[in-house]
Formats: C-alpha cells, structure tokens, sequence
C-alpha cells in the first residue's frame, strides 16, 4: 500500500508540535486535500481537537497497544483514500515507557511504520547551539527516521543564515520556520472543551494560522518527504466474528459533551465483529435506546456535568436497573464515576448518580495511577476468565472509595502495581481504559454475553 505519510515531532514537550501541526492540517485542508491525522500514544484529546475542528479523519498510534503489524494495519486502514496522512508526536521523540526506554515512543511508531520524521526545534533564546540539539537526534540512533527540520519561534532575520548553517553542516533539509504568534497560540483548554461558539473562533484562528504557515513554511516539500514514504505491508489481524444466527447485539454507547473519550477502533471493532452500535446521550435522554442487549459508558467530562446529569433522574434509574439486571456493561473512567451512588463535582457538590456502585467518587489534588498499564483478571469476569490480559491507561484527578479487586493492573516500566476494576460475569467498571486491539477475545467476550443477554 503506497500511503503518503509524515511525522511531526520535537526534543520535548511544549516546543511547540501541536500548534504547528493543527496549523500545517487546516493548511493542507485549505488546499483541497483529504488528510488523515493520527496522534501518537493513548491521548483522546488532540484527535477530538482534529476531528471537530480541523475536520480530519483522526485517529491514535501507539505501540504499547498494539503490536507492529496491528499498528500498520489500523494505521493503514484509517488512512486509505486520503491523499497524505500526517501523525503528531507525543513528548520528546525518543520518550517511551517509564521515561528511560524508546519502546512506546514516537520514534518508535516513526519506526514501525517506516515514516519519515520533521524535528521541530524551539529557537528561543538559541541561535548557532540549535546545530548541536539537532545534531543529536540525529545521530542519537542509527537511523532516527527524521528528514527535516522546522524552526520554531525563530525571527525571519536570522532564519535564512540558520538554515543555511542546518543544511550545509547537517545535511538535512529545513522546510521553514514559525515566527512568535502569541495571537494564535492554542490553549490547553481549547483542546479539551469545544462548545460549540469556540470551535468557530477557533476555525478562524486556525484558519490565520495556515496562512501564516503557508508563507514560512516549504509545505510543497513537505509534501513531497511525505510522498517518498516507502510502500507499507499491513495484512488485516485475525478477528473472530459472531456466528451467522447468534442473534441480534445492539449495543448503546454514550456520546455527549460528558462522555466522549472513545477509542474509534474500539467501536469498529465490535462492528467489525458483528455488533450494532447506537449512541446515546446521559446527559440528553431520557431513556437507554430501545431493544439494547449492551452498553458502554465511555470515559470523558462527568465531572463537568454532574449536576445535569444527576437532574436526568429517569436515565440514571434506567442504567442502574439495566446494569442490575444484568445487561452487559463497561463503564471506564468517567463511565465508572457515573456508576456511583455520588460524585463529587467540580464546585465541590456530591451529586446522585446511578447508584450501581455504592461509593462516593471523590476529586483530589493530583493525577492518579497515571499512565500506561497491562491488566490481568484475577477472576472470571466480562471480558474472560482468570489470567486474561488486556492493555490500557489511566488519566483522572477523580478517585473512588471503591475502585474494585478483580484485576491486577501494572505499570509497565517500574514496579508499581495495584488492584482495580469492579467486574463480575456481566460487568467492568474501573478507571482504566481499554484499548481493544490489545486483544481482541475479550472485547468478544463482551459481545457474545451481549447476545446471550438477548436470549434471556
């Protein structure tokens, strides 16, 4: 498969990267072009951004969830038909797991799928010292896969004797630089709320942004490094799928402003196994969707929203009956919040949830059990039997007074370990989410119980 493909990267995070590659989407998307973008390692948040303002087809790599030939194949089937797909990194490029290995890093996914990398360099406050920064990624590792340079924050005065400087001694080809544009800086809060009045403002600015980009930036060749990607091998994994007559499985997922971290390819696939999605909002509805035999609480904002959603009081009673009466469910991280008897929201109000789980959710000062983590089932439950593996992450300021036994979650660098997940034979209910590919039997555990839910 012949797929024009580039990757954005920096030395470390904050120099820049996701700035500059929202500006160089909506770019290419004002060329007419049809552009998939995808974002390195488990954050739901920039592909959202992506997504709902840029307008790509937006989707995440990342290399501790899946394996190398997985990652291909997902990464080649979110980016056929489009005419370049274009990744952003995610912290400093050779950053992987516990911060002291490159598995897990954007080097690793550049890697893995034979991409070709742009290195942007902050030049505040450096000039001639910038030569050495580069020229150590470079050559930190036999090949670093990067093929170009994008100075950022650089003045056009001293650009052209800098880029001069970059190419004749480190041979690599510069394609332009960013000027300071304290105007068209994004916030981290415009990459996580997107009400419906800002994503305009936000177009625009984004919109100013491209045009900035297409007069500093060398996007022709840009473009081409993309197009000199090599052609890539990505056989589909093996999948197993509902047996013809296994019956109707129609499966609610939650999609609103408090529920909207949701891994596409998780949802694809369930289809891809069988499954009928319908979405549904806690916040809006009333009701669980008609002649549903499963649901998904997905993570997101329930914290945000805890007072509408508790003032919902006829969708909250129809998830606690539908979850006490034994319809499949996976409920992670904010899905899991919603399940409790109270949360605590952000003014500090403990608020009525579902009740399914008879605990407060609480808010506290910092990130709990941040990052990375493999799962092992300590009992039958959901998603398989005892010993049955699954990868996923946590993220959340929000704890539990129960957050459950029935796995044993580990970091995967380091020795840190914990047990986690309220689970039974027809529920998962924790803080972690899960990325699906990671292995594919137990999210068709989950559907098959869905189906002989429908039998009942």
């Amino acid at each position: 498969m012949k797929i024009p493909r580039i990757l954005l990267t920096a030395p470390a995070s904050g120099s820049g990267k996701t700035l500059i590659t929202c500006g160089i989407l909506q770019a290419l998307v004002n060329r007419g072009l049809k552009v998939a973008s995808f974002k390195c390692g488990p954050d739901y948040i920039d592909p959202m951004f992506h997504g709902k303002v840029i307008g790509t087809k937006s989707r995440n790599l990342d290399t501790f969830f899946t394996d190398a030939g997985t990652t291909r194949y997902l990464f080649a089937r979110n980016a056929s038909g489009c005419d370049v797909a274009v990744a952003e990194g995610v912290m400093g490029y050779y950053d992987g797991l516990g911060g002291v290995k490159t598995e897990g890093s954007t080097y690793e996914v550049a890697c893995t799928l034979d991409m070709p990398a742009v290195l942007i360099v902050n030049g505040r406050g450096a000039s001639l010292s910038l030569l050495a920064l580069i020229k150590g990624f470079l050559e930190y590792r036999g090949d670093s896969r990067i093929r170009g340079v994008i100075l950022n924050q650089v003045s056009p005065m001293i650009y052209q004797a800098l880029k001069k400087q970059i190419e004749e001694e480190l041979e690599i080809r510069v394609l332009g630089y960013v000027p300071k544009v304290p105007e068209l800086v994004l916030e981290s809060r415009h990459l996580g709320l997107q009400l419906p009045g800002e994503i305009e403002k936000l177009k625009e600015k984004l919109n100013r942004l491209a045009g900035v980009l297409e007069e500093t930036l060398d996007l022709d060749a840009f473009l081409k490094l993309a197009g000199d990607a090599s052609e890539l091998q990505a056989p589909s994994p093996s999948v197993p799928s509902l047996a013809p007559g296994f019956g109707k499985t129609r499966i609610a997922v939650a999609e609103d402003e408090a529920f909207c971290f949701t891994y596409l390819d998780n949802l694809e696939l369930l289809e891809e196994m069988g499954a009928e999605l319908v979405h549904f909002s806690p916040l809006e509805d009333q009701e669980l969707p008609e002649g549903i035999n499963g649901m998904i609480l997905s993570g997101g904002y329930p914290e945000l929203h805890a007072a509408r959603l508790s003032a919902n009081k006829s969708m909250r009673e129809a998830v606690r009956r539908a979850v006490k009466n034994g319809m499949p469910c996976i409920a992670e991280c904010g899905g899991f919040l919603y399940l409790h008897r109270e949360l605590e929201g952000t003014d500090g109000v403990f608020y009525p949830m579902a009740g399914v789980i008879d605990a407060k959710a609480y808010k506290t000062d910092r990130l709990g059990r941040f990052g990375y983590i493999t799962l092992e089932a300590r009992e039958d439950q959901l998603l398989g039997p005892e010993g049955t593996t699954i990868r996923g992450h946590e993220f959340h300021y929000w704890d539990s007074e129960q957050c459950g036994e029935s796995f044993h979650a580990r970091k995967p660098a380091g020795r840190r370990e914990w047990n986690c997940v309220c689970a039974g034979e027809t529920m998962y209910a924790g803080f972690p989410h899960l990325f699906y590919y990671s292995n594919p039997g137990a999210a068709f555990e989950f559907l098959k119980k869905c189906g002989e839910y429908h039998r009942c």
